[in-house]
Order: C-alpha cells, then structure tokens, then sequence
C-alpha cells in the first residue's frame, strides 16, 4: 500500500493542475520567477514548498479558488478562501451589487450563473424572454441549470435560428471551464455530442456573434456581455458572473421597452 506525505498530495496537485492546462514546466517556472528544476522537486515530492511558493504557483496557473484550498490542505496548511452560501450576511455586498446590475440595464434579459451554470438570479425582462420564447419558467426552476436547459429535448436550443453556432460558442466555453469543475464536467458528458458540432457564424459584419431566437413576435437579436467580481477572496463570489443579452436591433428592444 503506497502513502503520500502532504508535500507529495500538493506536489501531485500542482503537477495535475498544470497538465489539465496544457502548461509546461518550464513556462509555470518562468511565470513564477523560480528554476524549473525546484519546480520539479515540489511536483514530485522531493522539495517543499512554502505556503507563499505554493500560493504562487496556483497564482500562475490561475487556479480556482477551491483548488487553491485543496492545494493549501494537501500541503498541511490551513484553507485560504471562504465558500458562504448567497444567502449569508456577509455576502449582502454582492448581493447588492448583483442586484443593481439586474435592475440597472432593465430591456435587457439577465441571468446570475454559477460555477456548474445553475440559475442562480434573473429580472424582470428574463421572464419575458422566456414568455416570448413559450418557454416554462415553472419547469426551468424545476431544474435550475441554463446548460441542461438549453439542450435538454425542446429545450431553449429549439427557439434558436442559429443554433450551430451558439450552441458551438456556449459548449466551447463550457468545455474550457469544465477543466476545475468535475460537476459539470458530468454534464456535459449527458449531451448529445451532435450538438458540439460547431458552424461559423454566417455574418462577420458583427463584431460579435448575435445570438437569434424566434418568438412569438418575430426574431429577437440579442449580444450577450459577461460580468464576474474583480479580485474575488470567495468561492461563491467567484463562480458568480452575469450575462446580459441586449437587444441588438430595433425590433428587440420594442419588444422589451
């Protein structure tokens, strides 16, 4: 029976985060301002690394926060980063912040996501969009998560004139970000894999590629924008982002004044 130190689990830690991103050795080392040989010796167990070296080399690699405490606890230290629920009294800040972005921008459908893209807030003019997609509201509560909503059988994915080239851009990024969350890692594994298929969008006159439903009033535009908390020192707060969809023609935004 093999048993690892604490010094080998970070070291396998380390070495594991930076295989998953495809990160050398020698370009971790050369991030972090140490030799690649030293770099070695933590991944293998033959050196350890101090809580301010171990600390540096998640920096480098842009690690999770919840990979950077399980890195701190493998290596024997304490955990860093604080995981509250939502609901807790010291996220009152985020929340308040969270929900001005909701309001703020009100013909714009929003949705606050979390890590595993579960739906975690929405506003006024998301209800709407569902409404004007005959999308149950009731049943996406049901089952909170936006990723199984949009392809499950009559899901969103079915409302979309272009769904090869949205569904390509939201698996794509899902993918990426499935790398530091098993969980949805899981479920992307669940859909079908005809739907990773990817098309280019058909107008490059876009800057950005416009995201088109069919509704019950005609086609909505929309181009999405992504927001997530500068400097998060929380779990929570750090998988938290919010997507607006603004309306990106005349049409869309009279059907959300």
């Amino acid at each position: 029976m093999h048993t690892h130190t604490p010094t080998q689990h970070a070291g396998i830690r380390l070495r594991d985060l930076r295989a998953r991103q495809k990160i050398s050795q020698l370009d971790l080392a050369l991030r972090v301002g140490v030799s690649q040989r030293h770099l070695s010796c933590i991944e293998t167990g033959k050196a350890s690394a101090s809580k301010e070296m171990l600390l540096a080399l998640l920096e480098g690699l842009d690690a999770p926060l919840n990979e950077r405490n399980e890195a701190l606890v493998a290596a024997g230290f304490a955990p860093l980063f604080g995981s509250r629920p939502i609901d807790h009294r010291e996220m009152d800040t985020i929340n308040e912040v969270i929900d001005l972005m909701l309001t703020a921008q009100h013909a714009a459908p929003a949705m606050v996501l979390d890590s595993e893209w579960n739906l975690v807030k929405f506003n006024a003019s998301f209800v709407r969009l569902l409404q004007l997609l005959e999308f149950d509201l009731a049943a996406l509560q049901a089952i909170p998560n936006v990723l199984l909503a949009l392809t499950a059988p009559g899901g969103l994915a079915t409302r979309l004139l272009n769904p090869a080239e949205v569904l390509g851009d939201v698996l794509k990024r899902a993918q990426r970000e499935a790398l530091h969350v098993p969980a949805l890692q899981a479920m992307l594994a669940q859909i079908p894999q005809s739907m990773f298929d990817t098309k280019q969008p058909q107008n490059f006159n876009n800057p950005t590629l416009v995201t088109r439903f069919k509704s019950t009033v005609g086609e909505l535009r929309f181009v999405s924008t992504f927001t997530s908390f500068g400097a998060p020192l929380d779990i929570t707060a750090a998988s938290l982002r919010i997507e607006h969809l603004f309306p990106a023609d005349e049409a869309t935004r009279k059907a959300f004044s």
